[in-house]
Parts: C-alpha cells; structure tokens; sequence
C-alpha cells in the first residue's frame, strides 16, 4: 500500500531544470525594457508563485505587458536547451510503476508546459496538466492543485505536492496536501523553503521514493 497514490508536481525547478533560461530571460527582459540591471534574487525571486504577470508587475507594474512580451520571445526558443532535473526521470517512471497517478501543477501557461515536454519526454506519466491559464487564482492559493484533484476525481488529502518555490509550499498546506519541498531548482533557497515548514524537505530526487 503507498503513502500518496496521487502525486502532483511543480513543472519549473522541481521536474525541468529551467532556472538557467527563465534567469536569462529575465535579465533579457529587464534590460531590453527598462533598460536596468537587476541582482540573480531580485528577478528569481517571484518566479514560481502567481505567474510571469505577477513577476513582471513585482519589478515595473507600469511595464508588465510588455515585459512579458518580451520575455515570451526570448525565452521559448530556449527550451530546446531545456533537461529534465538530474534523477526525475528515473523517480517519475519508478512512481508510475508503482501505480502512482501523477499529475502537474504550474504557473506557466499550459501551451509553455506543453512545449517543455516536447524537449523532455516525460509528458506521457501525467495523468492532467493544470498550468496558470487554467484558474483565476494562482499560487500560492490553493485552487490550482483543487482542481487538478477535481480533475482526478481525488480527495485532496490523498495527495502529495512536490515543488520548489514557497509558494508551492504554501498551496500544498492550503489545499490539505502533503507538502514536499525540493532544493535542487536552483531558483529559491534551501532557507526560504525550511521557513514554509515543509511536510518534507528534500535534497535528491530519489529520496522522494522514501516519503511517498
């Protein structure tokens, strides 16, 4: 018998490894917009929370329309560069063989989450994908991971949700999850993961086979 015969993941940071591009991409689009430079914490510091609009707006409300137009551009032609996160590959294909329904929460739109499993071929484990267009609240509010329980036909109690940001950590508790942070995404210190008081904190990818 499992622990969480449901689990549901965080797409950037937790199963692709896309801190480099999404990085890249904003220091793009800061510059070519506002024509400044911003430190690696400023720009990465609202990724993975109520989306690109609310990143945009946290650094020039004035200008978001055209930040994210810019970073759009620049940053969809990086995902042919896009990996998988060392070891996911392996853990989401051990999950599913253990009869794990798996399932993808994220901020990005669901057209950008499809083009990253274009590049990284691990689409076909995920029972729904539930990306930023598809709610009117985002993380860290809970109606993301709602609904991709809904969409499962789960309680959410019986699931578990994976991610690297605070935020996905604050969505998990708020949705009744089991809480499993991740520090391998490079996006969002181990410290401010450790302040959410994660249900679990992890540091490899195979020690998720452990809590689940």
């Amino acid at each position: 018998m499992v622990r969480f015969p449901v689990v549901l993941f965080d797409l950037d940071g937790t199963v692709v490894d896309s801190a480099a591009i999404i990085l890249a991409s904003m220091r793009h689009a800061t510059r070519e917009v506002l024509g400044r430079e911003y430190s690696d914490d400023e720009l990465m510091r609202t990724v993975g929370g109520p989306g690109l609009d609310a990143q945009m707006a946290a650094l020039a409300p004035d200008r978001v329309d055209e930040l994210v137009q810019v970073y759009r551009a620049h940053n969809e032609p990086l995902h042919d560069e896009l990996e998988a996160c060392p070891g996911m590959g392996d853990v989401l294909v051990r999950l599913a063989a253990e009869g794990r329904r798996l399932g993808i929460v994220t901020a990005k739109r669901r057209s950008t989450a499809e083009l990253a499993f274009e590049r990284v071929p691990l689409g076909h484990l995920f029972e729904t994908i539930v990306g930023g267009d598809d709610t009117e609240r985002h993380k860290p509010d809970p109606e993301p991971l709602l609904l991709a329980a809904e969409r499962m036909g789960v309680d959410p109690a019986a699931a578990a949700y994976v991610g690297d940001s605070p935020f996905d950590i604050r969505a998990a508790k708020a949705a009744g999850m089991y809480a499993i942070g991740v520090t391998w995404g490079r996006i969002h210190g181990r410290a401010l993961l450790e302040a959410e008081e994660p249900d679990a904190l992890v540091s490899l990818p195979e020690e998720l086979l452990e809590r689940l």
